[in-house]
C-alpha cells in the first residue's frame, strides 16, 4: 500500500488527467457537446475531492482489545490493505465511467479517424 501522501499525489494527478482531456476535447476537436463535457470536468473535480476525503481512514480499535502486539498489528494491517482496496476499486470503476462517457461523446468523425491510426 501506498503511503497516504502518495495516494493522495496519484489521485490528484488522476483526475486531473481525465479532466485534462475532456477540457482539450472539448476545446480543440470539433463536434463535442461543450456542456457535456464540462459535466464531465466537473464530475471528475467532484469524484477528487470526495476520494481525497475518504482517504484518511483509520483502523477503529486499540491495542488493548488484542492479547498481544502481533496480532493488534496483524488486524491493522488486514483492515487497511481491506479498506485501501475498497478505495481504489471504487475510484477505478468511477474513472472508467467517466472515461466511457467521455467516448460516447466522441463524434463519429473523430472515431473513423483514429480507427486508421
Amino acid at each position: 500500500m501506498a503511503s497516504k501522501r502518495q495516494l493522495k499525489k496519484q489521485i490528484q494527478i488522476i483526475c486531473g488527467d481525465v479532466a485534462g482531456e475532456c477540457l482539450v476535447a472539448r476545446d480543440l476537436i470539433p463536434g463535442f457537446d461543450y456542456d457535456k463535457m464540462t459535466a464531465l470536468i466537473i464530475e471528475a473535480a467532484t469524484l477528487q475531492e470526495a476520494t481525497l476525503r475518504r482517504v484518511d481512514f483509520s483502523f477503529d480499535h486499540s491495542r488493548k482489545d488484542f492479547p498481544n502486539k502481533k496480532e493488534y498489528n496483524k488486524a491493522a494491517k488486514a483492515y487497511h490493505k481491506a479498506a485501501y482496496k475498497a478505495l481504489s476499486d471504487e475510484f477505478n470503476a468511477k474513472v472508467a465511467e467517466i472515461v466511457k462517457k467521455m467516448n460516447a461523446e466522441m463524434p463519429q468523425a473523430v472515431k473513423d479517424a483514429n480507427k486508421g491510426q
